[in-house]
């Protein structure tokens, strides 16, 4: 129920944010939207409890449904949410989850991640891309705009985790940031 919630919440954030971002008078980084869906996955791998399956099931079905809503080729986004989940659970979850500047520092990693996955998984399937040059200004101002709305997307997620803790301990260590 908890990986639903946040996955029901980050698919309402995504259409809300990429309704709005495009209509915000940024100039340049209006032409690229925060990774919304690459810092639920990282969260869902961070923070997974019993193992990866439950956090790479909420990974995939955030990455399928922004494909839908998107418009990229079904299972694009699965697939490199579904990566950058793997990654995000093999690290060090106790250190990268606490602090603001740690939080940003880990969504900019992650943002990047997340780029360069995607851009290796459309490669790899022979996908349209850009030029080099395009795909690096998108993956550098992607990771800019991620690293902004970073640290108020995870405590959002981490009110989630308090909502669903059984006890007074587990709420506190969710509203800290502590990993389980």
């Amino acid at each position: 129920m908890r990986t639903a919630t946040i996955v029901f919440a980050a698919y309402l954030l995504a259409i809300v944010l990429t309704a709005v971002w495009h209509r915000l008078p940024i100039g340049m980084i209006a032409q690229s939207a925060p990774d919304i869906g690459a810092l639920t996955a990282a969260y869902l791998g961070l923070t997974a409890r019993r193992g990866l399956a439950p956090a790479m099931g909420g990974a995939v079905v955030t990455g399928y449904l922004l494909d839908l809503v998107s418009g990229t080729p079904a299972g694009y986004l699965a697939l490199t949410l579904a990566l950058t989940c793997v990654i995000a659970y093999g690290t060090q979850r106790r250190i990268l989850v606490r602090g603001t500047a740690m939080t940003i520092a880990f969504s900019g990693f992650v943002a990047t991640v997340a780029g360069v996955l995607g851009w290796a998984v459309r490669v790899s399937q022979g996908m349209p891309r850009s030029a080099v040059s395009l795909e690096l200004q998108y993956v550098v101002v992607g990771t800019l705009t991620t690293m902004l709305l970073g640290p108020p997307i995870w405590r959002g997620f981490r009110r989630i985790d308090a909502a669903f803790a059984r006890t007074q301990r587990e709420r506190d260590a969710a509203l800290e940031g502590l990993a389980p």
